[in-house]
């Protein structure tokens, strides 16, 4: 069986080529490398993907909590930064091999964890992202349901309607997703603007309600002491880094189609930070007008909206929270697990089945409920996760990085018997490195006096893991494994 690609050269290495003879096990048109027709991603593009991705209402609602936590505009705006800078680091680390070789995560992670053991930190990375493909597909049926409000008040306390609002919106990006991964790039190209311009509407509109910047960001922070702001602090930061720990992982589903390394990481270092830090602002601008507007502070801003007693503004404002939110779970809950899901079977699970899968689950996990307050969501939902993904992060960087020094026989990627056939297929050591790392970074729910590494989940599964792999394969003479790069 040959795969046959076009062959060309990206950064002075080889992109295409053929894979002779693939595993069907391993192989399908959804997972082979990426030919130069198919690079066709520029610096704008991966702007556009993180404008389009970071301004939506989980964005809104990360930054608005930690307003609601006690925080003040200005603490918050520095956690959040601090944050996306921490986690742009292995995003950029991980999309390293995207680009150079034109991969996705799940073929990618085959060099560390086997050609069947890959089919785990894929799996764990598919179901976080199915988690989060509900919780967006719930937010997008409250906004239809409120616009529907806007129109009919009659229905504002219809459960039924809300209800029915959801499966909608899920119907919808269950059609975006049968239209394949070339519409993403489309809507984000053209939706990226209108959700700047629409954002900023929202402050101005808010700014005007306040009175001014000086009411609308003065509400104080409510820490009266450096200790407990360090408490909400740390946690809230690794919830920062948790909010991405997903993409950081399967980014190089969307690097593979860059058009060189210069494109991905300096549209993807403007980009990341640049938006999270600007919508987060709205978010927080908003959150902290709420206070001085309504004496409370309103995290959602969805419920924010229905606060107001001006139709066409809600209705407008809601249009492009609904817009945002389709084009994030595409973009940042589709993509991914769906890839991860062909990976399990290449032949019997293509993209688009794996992206109905990933819509189903969605809903079995029940997105109502980990939105029920901002405590759940922080606490609970963001920073809990990122001690499963934090793990498997530090063992894809220490992998490529220091194991391999970046080179890797990408035809072996898609055979077994190779050198990432390890035990059956399958790495022990990151296998080790993974249970130590996620045991390290959960155990603070257990022993309350190692509370603090459950606050550092991501950081601590993160070098935990990576350290542990690292020792393991050079301690049984697996170090500088590079064999075959193509060149």
């Amino acid at each position: 069986m040959l795969a046959p690609t076009a062959i060309g050269t990206v950064d002075g290495v080889a992109v295409g080529g053929v894979i002779a003879d693939p595993d069907p096990q391993l192989y399908n048109a959804d997972l082979a490398p990426t030919t130069l027709g198919q690079r066709t991603w520029g610096t704008y593009n991966y702007v556009a993907l993180w404008f389009s991705m970071s301004m939506e209402v989980t964005t809104y609602m990360l930054a608005s909590s930690l307003i609601a936590g006690g925080m003040n505009w200005k603490q918050a705006i520095f956690t959040i930064l601090l944050g996306n800078l921490i986690v742009l680091v292995p995003m950029l680390l991980n999309a390293h091999a995207g680009t150079k070789y034109g991969i996705p995560f799940p073929v990618f992670v085959r060099a560390s964890f086997g050609t069947r053991g890959a089919n785990l930190p894929a799996m764990l990375r598919a179901l976080v992202a199915c988690g989060w493909f509900g919780i967006q597909s719930w937010l997008g049926g409250q906004a239809i349901a409120a616009m529907i409000a806007v129109v009919w008040p009659q229905t504002a306390h219809m459960p039924g309607v809300v209800w029915a609002s959801f499966l909608g919106f899920w119907l919808l990006n269950m059609v975006v997703v049968w239209r394949g991964v070339e519409s993403i790039r489309f809507l984000q190209s053209f939706s990226a603007p209108f959700m700047l311009v629409m954002s900023l509407t929202l402050l101005f509109w808010m700014l005007h309600q306040a009175g001014g910047f000086g009411p609308m960001l003065a509400a104080p922070s409510r820490f009266t002491t450096t200790g407990s702001f360090l408490k909400f602090f740390f946690p809230s930061l690794t919830a920062m880094v948790g909010y991405w720990a997903t993409l950081s992982l399967n980014i190089p589903d969307f690097t593979r189609f860059a058009k060189n390394q210069d494109s991905q990481i300096v549209g993807q270092a403007i980009g990341l930070p640049v938006a999270m830090v600007l919508y987060s602002f709205i978010g927080i601008a908003c959150t902290s007008a709420s206070v001085t507007i309504f004496g409370e502070p309103i995290w959602s801003p969805i419920t924010l909206l229905g606060r107001f007693h001006q139709p066409w503004v809600a209705f407008i404002a809601l249009i492009a929270l609904l817009v945002a939110t389709l084009n994030v779970n595409i973009g940042a809950n589709v993509v991914g697990p769906s890839n991860d899901f062909s990976n399990l079977n290449p032949r019997l699970i293509s993209f688009r089945t794996g992206g109905l899968i990933t819509g189903f689950l969605g809903l079995a996990m029940m997105p109502w409920k980990l939105m029920a307050t901002f405590g759940s969501y922080i606490f609970g939902w963001l920073v809990g996760y990122s001690a499963l993904l934090g793990p498997v992060a530090g063992i894809m960087v220490a992998d490529y990085f220091l194991v391999r020094g970046t080179k890797l026989d990408v035809v072996s990627l898609y055979r077994r018997g190779g050198p990432y056939e390890y035990s059956k297929g399958v790495n022990p050591r990151a296998l080790v490195a993974l249970g130590v790392g996620v045991v390290v970074a959960l155990v603070g729910l257990v022993v309350p006096g190692l509370r603090v590494l459950y606050d550092y989940a991501w950081f601590a599964g993160f070098f935990v893991a990576a350290a542990v792999y690292y020792g393991l394969m050079a301690a049984s003479g697996m170090r500088s494994v590079t064999v075959g790069e193509r060149s």
